[in-house]
C-alpha cells in the first residue's frame, strides 16, 4: 500500500473529528476478521437500558485511542523525547489492539461463559496469531509492558492513558453524562518525559483533577449504575442458567460459535494449545448473545425463560444500593416472596434475589503514579502536588453493597 492510499484512509469521529490511520500495517490489522468483530460489540454493553445513546462500539474506541497515541507520540517527539519509527508502529498498534479480546457483554461472558478468562489473556493469544502475518515484536513487548522505554507501554497501560482518556470522553458523549467531559487534548499537550517515565507539565495539573474527578463521577454514575447492574445480572443469570441446562444436555439454541462455548468448559490453557478456539471466540459478537436470548424466552425452561423475557422487555430487577452488607433477614424476605409467586425452589430463587458488591479504587498511589513535572525540573506524585483533590479519599477503594429482586 502506497504512502498516498494510506493519507486517503479517513475517518469522521464524532469525539476528534478527522482522524486517519497513521501506520500501514495498523490499517492492515483494522482490516482483519479479528478487529472488524469489534465493530458487533458495544463498548457498554447494557448501559444502553439505561442511557438510549450508549451504543457505540469497541471498534469506535479503539479507533480513538489509535488518534490519541498518534497525537501523544508527536507531542513528546517534539519536545525531544526520542521516539523511533518502530516504536511509534509499535504503539499505535498496541493501543489498537489493546481490547481485542473483549467478547460480547464481555464482563458478563467473563463470569459465565468462559469462567475465570480474563479478556486481557484473550488479548495477548490474539496479538500472538496476527504476529503470524505482521511484525508485532515491538507492540507486544510494549503491550506486555516489557520493553526498555516505560513511558511507551504508560501510554497504553497507566492511571493516565489514552485507554482511559478515550473511553471517558467517548462514553460521556454517547450516553449524554456531561460529567465525563475531560480535556484530553490539554492532557496530551502537557506530556513529557522524565527519568524514562510519562509525566505531566504542571500547567496541566488541573486538567489532570479533572480527569480524575470526571473518572470517579462516570463510575457511580455510568458504569457501575444501579440499573446497568441489574441488566448485566440478569444477564449473568441468563448465561448461568443456560450453561446449567446446557451440561444436563438440554437442547438449546444458540449459534454455532455460541453453542462451543455453552456446552463445553474451557480453561485458558485450552486456548492456547487449541488454534480452532481462538478462531471460534473470534466468531462471537453480541448477535450472538441476544439472537440466543431472544429465543429462550420461549424456552420451556421457566427461569430461563422468564429471565429471558424480562431483560428483552426491559423488566429489570430493583436494586437496592448500601455501604453496608444486606441482612440475610432482609434478603430472605424477597428470596420467600419470588419462590411463593413462581413455586420455584429456593436454589432456582437465587437467580432472581441476590447480592452482592461492587467497588472501585479511582486512583491509587500503589500502581503507576500519575506524576507532575514542575518547571525546575522536579517530579511529585499528584497526590502530593494537588492543593484541589483530597487524594486520600480518592484512592479510597469504595465499596457498595446491592441487593437485587423483581420489581413486581
Amino acid at each position: 500500500m502506497s504512502k498516498a492510499t494510506l493519507k486517503s484512509k479517513i475517518f469522521n469521529d464524532p469525539i476528534y473529528g478527522f482522524i486517519s490511520v497513521p501506520d500501514e500495517t495498523a490499517f492492515r490489522i483494522l482490516e482483519h476478521p479479528y478487529f472488524q468483530r469489534l465493530r458487533r460489540i458495544k463498548q457498554l454493553g447494557l448501559t444502553n437500558l439505561v442511557y438510549p445513546g450508549a451504543l457505540h462500539t469497541r471498534f469506535h474506541h479503539a479507533m480513538g485511542a489509535m488518534h490519541l497515541m498518534n497525537e501523544a507520540i508527536e507531542v513528546l517527539r517534539s519536545k525531544g523525547v526520542d521516539i523511533t519509527n518502530d516504536e511509534k508502529r509499535g504503539a499505535i498498534i498496541a493501543i489498537l489492539l489493546h481490547d481485542i479480546g473483549h467478547g460480547p457483554f464481555s464482563h458478563s461472558l467473563e463470569n459465565s461463559i468462559v469462567s475465570g478468562i480474563k479478556h486481557e489473556n484473550l488479548s495477548e493469544l490474539f496479538i500472538s496469531r496476527l504476529e503470524y502475518d505482521y511484525d508485532l515484536y515491538t507492540a507486544d513487548s510494549i503491550f506486555k509492558g516489557e520493553y526498555h522505554k516505560k513511558f511507551l507501554h504508560q501510554l497504553v497501560s497507566s492511571q493516565l492513558d489514552v485507554d482511559r482518556l478515550d473511553y471517558l470522553s467517548r462514553d460521556s458523549f454517547y450516553t449524554g453524562v456531561s460529567e465525563g467531559v475531560i480535556s484530553s487534548d490539554r492532557i496530551i499537550k502537557m506530556l513529557n518525559v522524565k527519568k524514562g517515565e510519562l509525566v505531566i507539565e504542571s500547567k496541566g495539573i488541573y486538567s489532570v483533577e479533572k480527569f480524575i474527578i470526571a473518572r470517579r463521577l462516570m463510575y457511580w454514575q455510568v458504569y457501575l449504575h444501579k440499573t446497568v447492574l441489574s441488566a448485566e445480572n440478569m444477564l449473568v443469570k441468563i448465561l448461568k442458567r443456560a450453561k446449567e441446562l446446557a451440561q444436563k444436555k438440554i437442547e438449546m439454541f444458540a449459534t454455532p460459535a455460541f453453542r462451543t462455548f455453552l456446552y463445553n468448559d474451557y480453561t485458558l490453557k485450552d486456548f492456547k494449545y487449541n488454534e480452532d478456539l481462538l478462531d471460534k471466540f473470534a466468531e462471537l459478537d453480541d448477535t450472538d448473545v441476544m439472537a440466543s436470548v431472544k429465543v429462550w424466552t420461549k424456552h420451556p425452561d421457566k427461569i430461563l425463560s422468564t429471565l429471558s423475557k424480562n431483560l428483552l422487555n426491559r423488566k429489570l430487577y430493583k436494586t437496592e444500593l448500601q455501604n453496608k452488607p444486606f441482612q440475610d433477614a432482609h434478603i430472605s424476605i424477597a428470596r420467600d416472596k419470588i419462590m411463593r409467586k413462581m413455586k420455584i425452589t429456593a436454589a432456582e430463587a437465587e437467580y432472581f434475589v441476590f447480592s452482592d458488591l461492587v467497588e472501585s479504587d479511582i486512583y491509587n498511589p500503589d500502581k503507576i503514579r500519575i506524576n507532575i513535572m514542575f518547571k525546575d525540573g522536579s517530579v511529585a506524585d499528584i497526590a502530593d502536588a494537588s492543593d484541589q483533590l483530597n487524594i486520600d479519599v480518592l484512592a479510597k477503594t469504595v465499596k457498595k453493597y446491592y441487593l437485587c429482586y423483581p420489581k413486581d
